[in-house]
């Protein structure tokens, strides 16, 4: 039996033209009858490092008689020059989180996978207890089951007050383990009260792995990183994703 949780993150690949540029990591978000992939704004563009794909690929399984099964699919980013994907601001600055509707009806039929939706959502503002348990769902390195291409899980706990923005920002710390690649996961954490729900994903969904934190200051030879990252609210997917 394979966790439903994993059918819900593909493997992310960036190209430009032909070209391979980076792997990341994603997950699927439905809203009503329409479905988006999710992944950090870091991995369609980042002026900073000179990235700048033009689609991306997504891994599907598409048979669900046996998940060995796969296929590669394509996702562009722009059209006649004009950026398909959404992003947000808030007052601090830009989000690094980017949605990408799909097109439902050019995807391959009997395809498996699951999708988050409005009702996985915790807000800022509802509780979450410091040092809950959270796993972070991706693909770390490109690391994956290469037979059954799936995702591995990180655990971590919540770092930081969850609904207080850190240092202004819209995002809260976790201390996950993590590598290249796992930008975009899902951030989530069990959540009992959804098994009753129509479906097999009872888990919250708090927020999109984005990127590790470090301080300016460390000395690199005698002190550790400090092993956190930051995880973007989850709860800006109802304003990306809005018709």
């Amino acid at each position: 039996m394979i966790d439903p949780i994993l059918l819900t993150a593909p493997r992310v690949a960036t190209f430009t033209e032909d070209k391979h540029l980076t792997n990341a990591s994603g997950f699927f978000f439905r809203r009503e009858e329409r479905l988006f992939l999710v992944t950090n704004r870091h991995v369609v563009i980042d002026d900073a490092s000179d990235h700048h794909p033009t689609r991306l690929e997504i891994e599907l399984h598409n048979n669900p008689d046996n998940l060995a099964e796969s296929i590669w699919w394509s996702m562009p980013l722009y059209r006649d020059g004009v950026s398909l994907w959404r992003q947000g601001t808030d007052t601090a600055g830009e989000i690094d989180v980017a949605v990408i509707e799909v097109d439902k009806s050019s995807l391959p039929e009997n395809l498996t996978y699951r999708a988050f939706g409005p009702e996985h959502l915790v807000k800022p503002q509802d509780h979450v207890e410091i040092g809950s348990s959270i796993l972070v769902v991706g693909f770390p390195l490109g690391f994956h089951d290469t037979l059954h291409h799936m995702p591995v899980v990180r655990q971590a706990v919540v770092a930081s007050s969850f609904g207080f923005r850190f240092q202004g920002m819209g995002y809260f710390l976790t201390d996950a383990r993590t590598h290249r690649g796992i930008s975009g996961a899902p951030v989530v954490m069990r959540a009992p009260e959804l098994d009753s729900l129509e479906g097999d994903l009872p888990w919250n969904l708090l927020g999109v792995h984005s990127a590790r934190l470090d301080v300016g200051t460390r000395d690199m030879e005698l002190d550790e990183a400090l092993g956190l990252n930051c995880a973007w609210y989850a709860d800006i997917l109802l304003t990306l994703t809005e018709a």
